[in-house]
């Protein structure tokens, strides 16, 4: 990821970056249903749909929803921060300085767990490209 700077806009650049980062993430999910769904020759190709307990049944869509079911998994992740990129809220959030709070546990921030998300997915990819190679 690129430098955010370390001026009064650094954090606001940081949260644009993630939040980019995220997008072009779900884009790379969209060529990755219409390159492991080709051969059904689907008219719709859009994540949410294609992902949808009533999608169409193919069983790389399948496989994928399964995943998505999955609390830990790469797409269920990413799935819940896209819906929050596309709200009104936005998906990246402000870090809070409050000596008054006590930090709870380790949380990591989306710059990492889209690095950490990232990897896990590319994994999966090979996977779902070997199978649908098949076909």
């Amino acid at each position: 990821m690129l430098p955010s700077g370390d001026d009064e806009h650094a954090q606001s650049r940081q949260m644009a970056l993630e939040e980019s980062a995220l997008a072009h993430f779900e884009l790379a999910l969209e060529s990755l249903l219409r390159e492991v769904t080709e051969h059904a020759r689907l008219s719709e190709h859009h994540w949410r749909v294609l992902l949808a307990h009533d999608g169409p049944a193919l069983a790389e869509l399948q496989r994928l929803r399964d995943l998505k079911a999955q609390p830990e998994s790469w797409l269920n992740w990413l799935v819940v921060q896209l819906e929050r990129l596309h709200s009104d809220d936005g998906a990246a959030r402000r870090a809070t300085h409050n000596p008054a709070v006590i930090a709870v546990g380790n949380q990591t921030g989306l710059r990492e767990q889209l690095l950490d998300n990232l990897q896990a997915a590319k994994r999966e990819i090979g996977a779902l490209r070997e199978t649908s190679l098949e076909w």
